[in-house]
């Protein structure tokens, strides 16, 4: 019987794909046997990617992209069209922080944020829409954010930028269902990132974000994968429009004693 449990033969794209979540993600899908494709304003990182997963008999290939820039995604989509002919998986991920308050922050924090990460995954989607439409069970992947859901303390920009995601997929999931696109995020909590090291090595920090976090612990890129490789498989084939938290039990916390 055919499992559902699997991306085998799946032609998967992730924006980020070099570092943290993007770099995990990218590791799952391979692992469950995808044809993964990874960009990264870092040419020398993709070049190490490559070479690490063809030691390990996995598919795997990518270019350098800056996906804030029009042309690099136009580039990119002709890449992935000469490549495949079709996208089946289109994971966004790229993305950055601030932490600054809402008054410390100018203009161009502001559209720093906001042109990495949310006007690539919107222009990326339509730009592969196309694509999408002839793959099989197609399926958009974003990855947000629990500050778009509620406030953590980081810079508003991020929090607006990934609460604008997650409408955005809520919209989508609506108007390409019926060209058999899924769409989909995950809103990860504290994760062991290099992009989150520079806080946790905080003690009295990361006491607080444990103490506010039911499982006590930070989470492991590779549980933010595991999500995404779920919303990306035949498995979740009727799930579409949904934003799944990775984090801890943190959003049902509320107020209590653990």
């Amino acid at each position: 019987m055919k499992s559902h449990w699997t991306l085998e033969n799946k032609k998967a794209l992730i924006t980020g794909g070099t570092k943290g979540i993007g770099k995990a993600i990218a590791s799952e899908f391979a692992e469950l046997g995808a044809d993964v494709f990874i960009v990264s304003r870092n040419a020398e990182d993709i070049e190490n990617e490559i070479s690490a997963y063809k030691k390990k008999g996995y598919s795997l290939s990518g270019m350098k992209c800056d996906v804030t820039d029009e042309n690099d995604r136009k580039e990119l989509s002709d890449m992935i069209g000469g490549k495949w002919g079709k996208l089946d998986i289109l994971v966004n991920n790229a993305g950055s922080n601030t932490r600054k308050k809402t008054l410390e922050s100018n203009t161009e924090d502001y559209d720093r944020i906001m042109n990495l990460n949310l006007k690539p995954a919107f222009e990326l989607s339509k730009l592969f829409f196309p694509l999408l439409k002839k793959g099989s069970d197609a399926s958009i992947v974003n990855i947000v954010s629990v500050a778009g859901i509620t406030s953590v303390g980081t810079g508003s920009p991020y929090a607006i930028s990934k609460s604008g995601l997650i409408q955005f997929t809520k919209y989508l999931s609506v108007e390409w269902a019926s060209e058999g696109i899924r769409v989909n995020a995950v809103a990860p909590w504290y994760i062991r990132t290099p992009l989150a090291e520079q806080v946790l090595k905080n003690k009295e920090y990361l006491d607080r974000i444990l103490d506010r976090t039911p499982m006590k612990r930070v989470g492991e890129p590779s549980e933010v994968a595991a999500v995404a490789a779920f919303l990306a498989m035949p498995a979740s084939s009727y799930v579409t429009g949904e934003c799944i938290s990775a984090d801890g039990g943190f959003l049902k916390y509320g107020f209590g004693i653990l």
